[in-house]
């Protein structure tokens, strides 16, 4: 009896576990790998956002599942940013129209990741 019971939770515990972490918010170097190449229009490099750029902001935005995943692309993207010498506001806000991208907050690296939903 005392093993059954102990069968019963450990699937349980399993079950927790796997639903948990199957609703993980997406990881940041999935982000910096989507992002990356917008960065040479970010710095003022590229007149535009390349295809790669858009691309890849646009796997990310279709990735969105939850409220968390989109707090924790803010916060990638928020400290991706911080890598890199030259990133200009102005020109990060141009991207989602740039790309066609709906993202439903402002993209800067003033965005308060925090408050989104």
């Amino acid at each position: 009896m005392k093993s059954i019971f102990f069968s019963m939770v450990l699937v349980l515990s399993l079950l927790y576990c796997f639903a948990h972490f199957s609703n993980a918010a997406i990881p940041c170097g999935t982000v910096d790998m989507k992002a990356a190449a917008c960065i040479s229009f970010a710095t003022g490099k590229d007149a535009k956002p390349s295809t790669a750029c858009c691309s890849g902001l646009q796997q990310l935005a279709q990735s969105v599942k939850s409220v968390d995943d989109k707090k924790a692309i803010c916060r990638c993207l928020k400290a991706g940013v911080k890598n890199f010498s030259g990133v200009q506001d102005k020109l990060l806000s141009q991207i989602p129209n740039a790309c066609k991208i709906k993202v439903g907050f402002p993209v800067s690296m003033n965005t308060n990741c925090e408050t989104l939903h």
